[in-house]
Parts: structure tokens; C-alpha cells; sequence
């Protein structure tokens, strides 16, 4: 769980650097992905380190996984949980909603690149942003403020995460199916979106390859939007697989079904997809892995100063930098 923490927040301390930093990437692709990153920190500053912080303090204290469940260990009915699930769950749905907002942006620049730059445009994103973040925070609250106390956020001695629980064993909670299939739906859009805008891609580069066989010119595709719609397609994907599991178990745990190394499995592998992202910016954007280079070289003092008698030091330094990587 340490390591996790550690892994989540550098790489998304290097994202956010990276995105806030240079000036390239202040367009609205690079806005939604900073929401992203900000989603991921979350759960390394918050989510994770709670996990941890539960474990050492029920094995210190002898303290039985029930007292932590029913929200007792710190005394009166008010449990952590009652924070840090809703951020848990409320981060996940910003991550996946966001991640259906890139893919529509990319949609638009491949399927109307002409009016890409009238219909995408940063107030219109950023607005998007705080909407979804207020939506999905909402969604998360929602089956606690809702059901009236008949659904409560407990510490799952399964899962070491705070979940989504029916106050009594007789609650008819299926309310909660409700975040998958919501999740499930916006998952199956967004690839469906992805597959389109792939085939867009495809056939848009054998069209013009038979054209310019005969002698005419087909307007290419930016290089950069073929790029961004492969990130965001590869993203989409390794985000699926890791979520698909947890979708998964909500569905059979309230359906009766108790899956304790599943369950586990499920969360823990959704939690390490949020260090997963730097890796892919990283191998799929060229200028990204070229800025992260040069910010970790500075960082640690390796980076020649301003007044170097030598300025072709630098493209040198970053080469060695990225055949490294």
C-alpha cells in the first residue's frame, strides 16, 4: 500500500507539472487530462493512505474489523469512511466521466476537424470540468443522503476500502446497481467512440494513399490528433480492464454474493491504475516524455544552467534522457 502511494503520487505530481508547466499543452485536451491527474492524486493523498492507516492502527490496537465496519473505533457513530468513500467513489466516476470527455473531444477533431476550434474551446471544457466534478461527487453522496440512513460507508475488512454497505442485514439496496450500470453505459460509449474514430483514422490514410497513387491530394489528418486519439483510445482501454472488476463485484455483492479475494483484487487493481497514466503519456507523447525528462534532471540538479558556455549540451542531455527511459 506504501509503495502504491508513492508510485501514485509521483506520477501524477510529474503529470501536473508537466501539463501546468508548459505552455503546449494549456489547450482543452490537456485540461481534462490535468482533471485526471488531480482525480488519481486524490486517492494517493487520501484513499490509499487511509487503507494504511487502518491496517496499523487494527493491528496496534487489537482492534477487530467489525469495530471498524460499524464506524465505532474512533467513537460516536461518525466514521472516516463517511469521507473517504464518497471521495473514493465520487474520484472514479470523475475519472471515468473525464475520460469519456477526451474521447469526445478527439471525436470531434478527427470526425469535424474544421470545426474542431469553434466547437471545442477552453471555457466550454473547463465548464465541463467543474460539471462533472460536482455530478459525480453528487452521484456518490447520493444513495447515503437518499436512503436515510439505510446505506452507510463502512471500512470492508475484504477489500481494506470503505464501500458502500446496507445499514441492516434486510435492506433492499439495489439501488447501488444503478453505478454500474451508469458506469457501464458510459464505458461502452466511450469505446464504441474510440473504435469509431480508429476507423475514421484507418480508412482516412488508405483513401489517401489509393489518391495520391493517381495523382490527387486528400487533406491529411494533424499528426497530433492521430496521436491523441490512440492515447486516448490505449487509456480508455487499460481503464476498463482495471475498473470492470469492481463494476463487477458491486453487481454480485448486492445481489447476495460474497467474494472476499475478489473483492480485493478488484479495488486494489483499480487503485494501481492510478499510477498507470505518467507511463502511457510517457510512451505515446513524445514532447511529454521530453518535458518530464528535463523536469526530473533539473529537479535533481543535473540540468545545465542558463549560462552554460555550451548550450548544445541540452538536446544532448535529453537524448540520453530518453534513450534511458
Amino acid at each position: 500500500m506504501v509503495l502504491l502511494i508513492v508510485a501514485i503520487l509521483y506520477g501524477n505530481t510529474i503529470i501536473l507539472a508537466v501539463l501546468l508547466r508548459t505552455k503546449h499543452f494549456h489547450t482543452p485536451q490537456g485540461f481534462l487530462k490535468i482533471s485526471l491527474a488531480v482525480a488519481d492524486l486524490a486517492l494517493g493523498i487520501l484513499v490509499v493512505p487511509f487503507s494504511v492507516y487502518a491496517e496499523v492502527s487494527i493491528l496496534f490496537t487489537n482492534a477487530s474489523f467489525l469495530d471498524w465496519a460499524k464506524g465505532v473505533s474512533l467513537g460516536g457513530s461518525w466514521h472516516p469512511c463517511n469521507v473517504i468513500g464518497p471521495i473514493f467513489a465520487g474520484c472514479t466516476l470523475v475519472s471515468i466521466t473525464t475520460i469519456f470527455l477526451l474521447t469526445t473531444e478527439r471525436s470531434i477533431a478527427i470526425f469535424k476537424p474544421l470545426h474542431k476550434e469553434s466547437l471545442i474551446t477552453r471555457g466550454r471544457t473547463l465548464l465541463l470540468i467543474l460539471l462533472s466534478w460536482l455530478t459525480c461527487f453528487f452521484l456518490a453522496l447520493a444513495p447515503v443522503i437518499f436512503s436515510h440512513g439505510g446505506i452507510v460507508m463502512e471500512y470492508d475488512h475484504c477489500s481494506r476500502m470503505c464501500i458502500y454497505a446496507p445499514a441492516s442485514p434486510t435492506y433492499d439496496w439495489h439501488i447501488l446497481l444503478l453505478f454500474p450500470a451508469f458506469d457501464f453505459s458510459l464505458l461502452a460509449g466511450t469505446l464504441l467512440m474510440n473504435a469509431l474514430c480508429l476507423a475514421t483514422i484507418r480508412n482516412h490514410t488508405r483513401r489517401r494513399r489509393l489518391l495520391a497513387e493517381k495523382g490527387h491530394r486528400l487533406p491529411r489528418l494533424s499528426f497530433s490528433d492521430i496521436k491523441a486519439a490512440k492515447t486516448i483510445g490505449a487509456l480508455t482501454i487499460i481503464f476498463a480492464a482495471s475498473f470492470s472488476p469492481v463494476a463487477v463485484f458491486v453487481v454480485g455483492n448486492v445481489l447476495g454474493y460474497k467474494w472476499c479475494t475478489f473483492s480485493f483484487l478488484a479495488f486494489w487493481i483499480l487503485a494501481s491504475n492510478s499510477c498507470c497514466n505518467v507511463i502511457l503519456y510517457s510512451v505515446t507523447d513524445q514532447h511529454f516524455r521530453r518535458r518530464a525528462i528535463k523536469l526530473l534532471l533539473f529537479s535533481r540538479g543535473h540540468f545545465p544552467s542558463h549560462h552554460s558556455t555550451n548550450p548544445s549540451l541540452e538536446p544532448s542531455i535529453l537524448d540520453m534522457g530518453n534513450s534511458k527511459l
